[in-house]
């Protein structure tokens, strides 16, 4: 995976004490996202994904899981309503004619809301569900996941299925000690956002919290390579995981300390590689 996740990236001078939502969305997206296209991968092999399959991805951000997914033959819709400047990302890539150049399907639906705004007449009912975005690494992440999964289950037919994704076991995730940097860093406030091992049954509950029946589930290994530590670091803020910490301190404070816990995970080509593992639990709708 080393040439797929290991890119350079020109440094950004002069950063503003603000968070630029716009170059933040862009880092996502050209940095840490592709992170995840191997989770992506195994879902959609395990579950056949291909011209049969109308997906409905919830919190589709800058669309990349969408594109892949589109390229197989799916047709696919996604809503989010909290990253508008990532939505914008994903109307670039999936435009007909940038699908068309990746051999995908040229009608994707992106929608800036939740599960309710993509229901209209004539809309057919989804048979797969996807949920990409990572559970299991901060404290009350998955707390507004069962309402959008709630919401979005009268759009799918009966025994839909659904995707949840988490973060694995910490002792399987390097990034996770580069992860309580956030947590040491935002303590001062006692934020909810602080980082916390995943628990082995979180996918499950929040199924189960969301009236959704398990049906298998899977590891991927997803490993975060990158170019160097200057664009890891701005790969790991665009998540969003730091923004704690960066009100707590500063964002100069954020980036020392991230600089510092990346160097076990620099090689000597000065890559840095931090293997990890990534969950996925397959559920129905009733």
């Amino acid at each position: 995976m080393t040439p797929t996740l290991v890119q350079s990236h020109l440094p950004r001078a002069g950063s503003a004490p603000r968070v630029d939502l716009g170059a933040r969305a862009r880092d996502w997206a050209e940095i840490q996202e592709r992170m995840l296209v191997p989770l992506y991968e195994a879902v959609y092999e395990r579950l056949d994904v291909g011209g049969g399959t109308r997906l409905l991805g919830l919190g589709c951000g800058s669309g990349l899981a969408l594109l892949m997914a589109a390229s197989r033959g799916a047709a696919v819709t996604g809503v989010d309503a909290s990253a508008p400047e990532r939505l914008a990302l994903a109307r670039e890539r999936l435009s007909p004619e940038a699908a068309s150049q990746a051999r995908a399907r040229t009608d994707a639906r992106l929608v800036e809301g939740g599960p309710a705004d993509a229901a209209g007449p004539g809309v057919p009912a989804y048979n797969l569900v996807t949920a990409f975005q990572p559970i299991g690494c901060m404290a009350g992440d998955s707390e507004g996941l069962t309402g959008l999964l709630e919401a979005a289950a009268p759009l799918a037919g009966h025994g839909a299925v659904v995707v949840l994704a988490g973060w694995g076991p910490p002792e399987r995730c390097a990034t996770s000690s580069v992860m309580k940097v956030a947590t040491k860093l935002a303590d001062p406030l006692r934020s909810a956002g602080s980082w916390r091992p995943a628990a082995r049954d979180d996918l499950e509950d929040v199924a189960q919290r969301a009236g959704l029946k398990p049906d298998g589930s899977g590891r991927v290994a997803c490993p975060f390579g990158y170019a160097d530590v200057e664009s890891a670091v701005r790969g790991l803020l665009s998540t969003g995981l730091f923004d704690a910490a960066v009100g707590a301190t500063d964002k100069a404070q954020v980036d020392k300390e991230l600089t510092e816990a990346l160097h076990p995970h620099r090689r000597r080509d000065g890559t840095v590689w931090m293997p990890n593992v990534f969950r996925y639990l397959i559920a129905r709708t009733p």
